[in-house]
């Protein structure tokens, strides 16, 4: 492993770029199909509730495979495995632009989040053993900037593109992409020392949460259609993820070699702090994913033009985050994650009040101001979570916590799409009560709506009655939302401090 540590790239720069690449490639498909699912949703026949099985279908696959990676890192090697993951990440991408159907997009997805699992913790590490100690700060920064910078590159690319060319195209990008990465690291980082060894596998643990995992997230994607427990298939997949979910939950915790270590939330912070991490996570993902479907979908704006609003989110962590992680250290933590918590719940409380009238100037503006919560979110947060382990429990501790906030945004935006389509027939029903055929005001209505033709009057306020429902639908999330925000103040107000000091310099994951 010294052997391993001492190695350097002939071309530093040129092996930091492909690494780089891998990780911007990787990171960028978690946002990229975010404004064109409506898009896909209506070329592959569809509803929108069905589209957001493309988000979930990555994130639960990436949530799944992320406790693999010690294991599969051992077993054969940092560089190999990401030459693997890398080349079967841009295969799987490939596969996606050519489905045909929304099984085959989401199978192909499903197969591209699990290949992508290992790739960020693969590349932070291969990332820092190139550089020496001194520098590995800087090494760190850079790989953050691309995380927070590829998020915000997403919808607008993934709009542009939709716009201009067509939705396969924000998939076949990564094809050109992902084979220059793993040529370069490959060609940089081919003859660097490795050691393998057999180390022991948890398939009871493995396999207990794909079943209870995999089964839960198609109850939450399929329930609303399937008519929730009216129907058998969702009664007997709840039956089977309970079943294994309380296995996996029992093994883990007795086992000596667990595959998800959930004995460190005997720690204080770390619990009180992956608890805040998780559900502000999965908050700041519906919002993510709600904002440019509505404004889609029901105030019809282009692709490209919902990715355009719904890009300033990402201005403020850009200028903030180094800052942040410079000066965190001078302020209690706890101070900064509320500073968070209530941004994020009062640009949530602000679009609580959008109306169909809304302009673009009013949405760009909530979406640049959250993005201040954002970057005093991350850093902090999980530098309470981290700052009661034990050093050898760091690694493990960064990795259970991005698991749990990977599948935390899965299932939120299976809920939060459930909850706009569910809250808008509610709407619908009593806006429709309103009007009667022998209103005297309701006949008038028709007559001016229609200019004497029936039909097309019936047609044009049965349209505005559904945008405003869906409008009032998403005011009732968003308000939902600001509230849980908030609540979360509570949980990181729970963990008590020091924070950081012990650990100083212990290099975090899980961005």
């Amino acid at each position: 492993m010294s052997e391993a540590a001492d190695f350097r790239p002939a071309n530093l720069a040129l092996c930091t770029l492909g690494l780089s690449l891998a990780t911007f490639m990787q990171v960028l498909d978690t946002t990229i199909a975010n404004v064109s699912l409506p898009t896909i949703a209506g070329n592959l026949g569809v509803s929108s509730d069905q589209s957001t099985w493309v988000i979930t279908a990555f994130a639960v696959s990436t949530a799944i495979a992320l406790p693999l990676t010690g294991w599969l890192t051992r077993r054969f090697g940092e560089v190999r495995l990401f030459l693997v993951s890398t080349l079967l990440f841009t295969l799987a991408s490939f596969l996606c632009g050519m489905a045909h159907s929304m099984n085959e997009l989401v199978l192909f997805r499903a197969i591209q989040g699990f290949v992508a699992g290992p790739m960020y913790p693969i590349t932070q590490a291969l990332l820092i053993s190139i550089y020496p100690p001194q520098k590995r700060g800087q090494a760190l920064a850079l790989l953050s900037m691309v995380t927070v910078v590829a998020p915000i590159a997403g919808p607008i690319l993934g709009g542009w593109i939709t716009d201009n060319y067509t939705w396969p195209w924000i998939f076949f990008i990564n094809v050109p992409i992902g084979l220059f990465a793993a040529f370069v690291v490959w060609g940089q980082m081919r003859h660097r020392p490795v050691r393998t060894d057999k180390p022991k596998m948890d398939y009871v643990g493995l396999a207990t949460l794909v079943v209870g995992v995999g089964a839960l997230q198609i109850v939450l994607d399929k329930g609303n259609d399937e008519d929730w427990f009216a129907s058998p298939l969702i009664v007997c997949l709840s039956i089977v993820s309970a079943i294994a979910i309380a296995i996996f939950l029992i093994w883990e915790l007795t086992d000596d070699e667990p595959i998800v270590d959930l004995r460190l939330f005997r720690h204080r912070n770390f619990a009180a702090g992956t608890v805040a991490m998780v559900l502000a996570y999965g908050a700041f993902f519906s919002v993510s994913l709600l904002v440019p479907m509505w404004l889609q979908t029901q105030l019809h704006y282009t692709a490209f033009w919902a990715g355009l609003a719904a890009s300033p989110l990402g201005i403020f962590p850009i200028l903030l985050t180094p800052w942040v992680g410079k000066n965190a250290a001078r302020f209690d933590l706890r101070i900064l994650a509320s500073t968070a918590f209530c941004v994020m719940s009062t640009t949530s409380f602000m679009r609580s009040g959008f109306s169909t009238d809304v302009n673009f100037e009013r949405v760009v503006f909530v979406q640049l101001l959250q993005g201040i919560g954002v970057a005093f979110f991350f850093m902090p947060v999980l530098t309470i979570l981290l700052s009661d382990l034990a050093p050898n429990e760091i690694a493990a501790g960064s990795g259970l916590a991005t698991f749990l906030r990977t599948l935390g945004g899965s299932f939120s935006a299976s809920i939060t799409t459930y909850l706009w389509g569910h809250r808008s027939v509610i709407h619908h029903a009593q806006l429709a009560s309103n009007f009667s055929a022998i209103d005297p005001s309701t006949r008038s209505t028709f007559e001016l709506l229609g200019h004497g033709d029936l039909g097309r009057a019936a047609a044009t306020l049965e349209r505005m009655i559904v945008q405003q429902a869906y409008q009032m639908s998403f005011n009732d999330v968003l308000h939902a939302l600001g509230w849980l925000f908030l609540a979360l103040n509570f949980f990181v107000w729970f963990a008590k401090p020091p924070f950081g000091a012990k650990h100083k310099g212990a290099p975090a994951g899980g961005h």
